[in-house]
């Protein structure tokens, strides 16, 4: 799964690597929790755009926004058939901005490690993530999304049996395109990324608790 990340870089960053502009307010964070604010790369009727999204989606057709707390991750291979993600898959694709992510490696002695994820190039990159409207009976309107795991690269394998999937820039074209596709055609999207491309170690257990939003967070403690 996929239940912490960062996105540490500047506005000016993040714009020269997607080509759009930041959404006003933006700051730098070291350890988004679920339920919070995130900034996606949408292609809508607007054209292509960041967009300022909750993480947890709730599906359009939800009676209960609690439903968005059970749905920060949506698996790869049931994304179609779940009814909770299979309308937004269909047309509702984005990349959700990130810089890194944390994961939690358990010790022979009982103990959760967190440890750091990047890409060895520290450029910033896309999750593969969905996105859906959900309007309350009192008029209410809250954009919401999930980011998309699949079985871990080697890397990762040790550590989880679930990795997020990051899209490379080769795809971010298809997965962002707004149209319907097969799953066939975004199977090519759905797959462990590159473990050559990743470099992950160590980090202070301070970002256990999403409270602590700091560089500190992001920090090597120990290489692996």
């Amino acid at each position: 799964m996929c239940g912490r990340f960062s996105l540490t870089l500047s506005a000016e960053q993040i714009a020269a690597r997607f080509g759009v502009s930041v959404p006003e307010g933006y700051r730098p964070r070291y350890n988004i929790a679920p339920t919070q604010e995130i900034i996606a790369l949408v292609a809508d009727a607007q054209g292509r755009h960041l967009e300022t999204l909750r993480w947890g989606l709730i599906p359009h057709w939800a009676k209960d926004p609690k439903i968005g707390n059970k749905l920060i991750n949506a698996r790869a291979e049931t994304l179609f058939t779940k009814p909770s993600f299979r309308d937004a898959v269909k047309r509702r694709r984005c990349l959700i901005v990130a810089d890194g992510f944390y994961e939690w490696r358990q010790t022979s002695q009982g103990k959760r490690v967190p440890v750091y994820v990047r890409l060895k190039s520290k450029e910033p990159f896309g999750f593969a993530g969905l996105w859906d409207v959900w309007s309350s009976p009192e008029g209410q309107t809250l954009k919401t999304c999930t980011i998309v795991t699949t079985e871990p690269n080697e890397l990762l394998r040790s550590i989880h049996d679930r990795m997020p999937v990051i899209v490379p820039r080769e795809l971010e074209e298809l997965w962002l395109d707004p149209s319907p596709r097969a799953p066939g055609e975004l199977a090519r999207v759905l797959r462990p990324y590159r473990a050559e491309e990743l470099e992950l170690f160590e980090v202070s257990s301070i970002v256990n608790s999403p409270a602590n939003d700091v560089p500190e967070c992001v920090k090597p403690k120990l290489a692996l």
